[in-house]
């Protein structure tokens, strides 16, 4: 049975799209920030040589940990440009302070402060992506001093401190002026801006993986029936993500008998719907942001080092265990992803005031009484139906990772692109679904003003 919600995005009239001034703005400024986007991941750092860089990554990276790094910036960090890291360090430091605000109690205080609390803890978050980016980018600049040495490639042109200071500050502002732009995305635009950002560089990458694909099959390294099974593998794929991404348990909620018009008593019911995946597309990029974290230095840094040293022999066997596909790299972002759907359901949802604001409006479940009896029962629900969301993230982030792995396919074809691209996508047609439906109500609003108005007079 179709959801309140559904049946009234369903009598959307959408030929009443060109009247919708407002968010025919907000689909543009959103599509003019995504293009601006694009065009800073072509502008380079200063001091490196892009046709030297373009040779030694295609050697060094190509199917492992930057390679995965390189899809989410969407190709910046390939080209080296001055969004190199993209987004990942201000999604770290998200991740960093809403732990902190679980475990500290200054903190957790602070998000019970309302508008005020949350500002300083973006505040807080703003100042750990600067401090994040000016790290990563240091041993960035770092490692591209030193990459392709033993080839006798140079990526830089004169390398030295002015060389790591301005590829420091660049690589800080390219990362803030994009948190900046996700913040303006999701205010003035439609959708979460980070998460838009994020899926314009997989999509931006989805062509070239493509003619990969193709180029493979002309010189007979791969088979035509991989990419048909591909193709089928990733329409299943979308079909199951979409399915998953719109089940949800709805809690029966009913309400006191309260006096109709005619003077009939009636109860009145209603749901509260808790979507199996809570936690949406956040778990498999908190994931990824936090191995590509220290992954980012060390391979950067131990494709360039000798197994003479202990230091070496470490970065060599990191490197080693942890690329693409390995066991232990598979078990560390199943775990993570399974962490974070846990942590950021507890984080987005809480029992105790859900139970508070159906006790304040008279509403109870049936058959659990009202207060501390219902927090505990939509906890004991939520709980379970998130083993069964997490369980479904960890199947379609690992399996394709798996078979990418094995086959040398790109990483932008695997389950972990995909449900960005469908999740961001669902989340964006709903929000353009809720303007519509916003604009509907309004046109009638304003109908029945001048109704009356004609029928006063």
């Amino acid at each position: 049975m179709a959801s309140r919600a559904d049946q009234l995005a369903s009598s959307i009239n959408f030929s009443k799209f060109g009247k919708a001034t407002e968010l025919k703005n907000r689909i543009w400024f959103t599509i003019g920030a995504l293009i601006v986007f694009r065009f800073l991941s072509f502008v380079p750092l200063p001091g490196v040589d892009p046709v030297a860089l373009s040779r030694l990554y295609s050697q060094a990276a190509s199917g492992g940990i930057l390679d995965i790094f390189n899809t989410f910036s969407g190709g910046s960090l390939e080209r080296m440009s001055i969004i190199a890291l993209g987004v990942m360090p201000y999604i770290t430091a998200s991740i960093v302070v809403q732990l902190a605000a679980a475990l500290a109690p200054s903190l957790a205080a602070l998000k019970k402060e309302g508008e005020s609390g949350r500002k300083k803890l973006n505040q807080y978050t703003r100042y750990g992506t600067v401090l994040l980016t000016a790290i990563q980018g240091y041993f960035i600049a770092v490692g591209l001093e030193t990459l392709g040495q033993s080839q006798g490639i140079a990526a830089v042109v004169d390398p030295g401190m002015m060389f790591r200071v301005g590829a420091v500050i660049s690589i800080v502002g390219g990362t803030l002026f994009l948190m900046w732009l996700g913040e303006q995305i999701t205010s003035r635009g439609i959708g979460n801006g980070v998460s838009l950002i994020i899926m314009a560089g997989i999509l931006a990458q989805l062509p070239r993986s493509f003619a990969q694909m193709f180029t493979q099959v002309r010189e007979g390294s791969m088979g035509g029936g991989t990419i048909v099974a591909v193709i089928g593998g990733a329409i299943i794929i979308i079909a199951f993500i979409s399915f998953m991404e719109r089940a949800q348990r709805r809690v029966l909620v009913q309400y006191p008998k309260r006096a109709t018009q005619r003077g009939v008593m009636q109860a009145e019911r209603s749901h509260l719907p808790l979507k199996v995946n809570t936690a949406g597309v956040i778990p498999p990029i908190f994931a990824s942001s936090l191995l590509l974290m220290p992954l980012t230095v060390t391979q950067m840094l131990g494709n360039n080092v000798k197994g003479d040293t202990a230091w070496g022999d470490f970065l060599i066997t990191l490197n080693q265990y942890l690329a693409h596909g390995q066991p232990l790299y598979m078990a560390l972002y199943a775990a993570g992803i399974i962490f974070f759907c846990f942590f950021y359901v507890a984080v987005v949802f809480n029992p105790e005031e859900t139970a508070d604001n159906l006790k304040r409006q008279n509403g109870f479940i049936p058959g659990i009484r009202p207060g501390k009896n219902t927090a505990a029962y939509l906890d004991f629900v939520l709980t379970r139906i998130t083993v069964i969301g997490a369980a479904y993230l960890a199947l379609i982030c690992l399996i394709p990772e798996y078979f990418i792995a094995g086959s040398g396919l790109p990483f932008q074809l695997g389950g972990t692109s995909l449900l960005i691209i469908v999740n961001v996508t669902i989340d964006t047609i709903s929000q353009i679904q809720s303007h519509m439906l916003a604009h509907q109500y309004g046109d009638l609003i304003k109908k029945a003003k001048l109704k009356g108005g004609i029928a006063r007079r």
